[in-house]
């Protein structure tokens, strides 16, 4: 769980920074709901990719 929260941060805010770039985010709102949305999907594969790598390694 942790390898999950912490490649997901590493990983993800540079992913969410990329990708709100090429967005017109006018409010605090939008920006927070851009970045639940883009992070979900990031934690998601990330959290698939750790545990078939756990999968496999045992």
């Amino acid at each position: 769980m942790q390898v999950t929260f912490v490649t997901t941060i590493v990983l993800g805010a540079p992913i969410v920074a990329l990708l709100s770039a090429g967005v017109e985010l006018p409010s605090w709102e939008a920006r927070v709901s851009f970045a639940v949305r883009v992070g979900a999907i990031v934690w998601l594969c990330t959290a698939v990719a750790v545990f078939l790598y756990a999968r496999r390694s045992n």
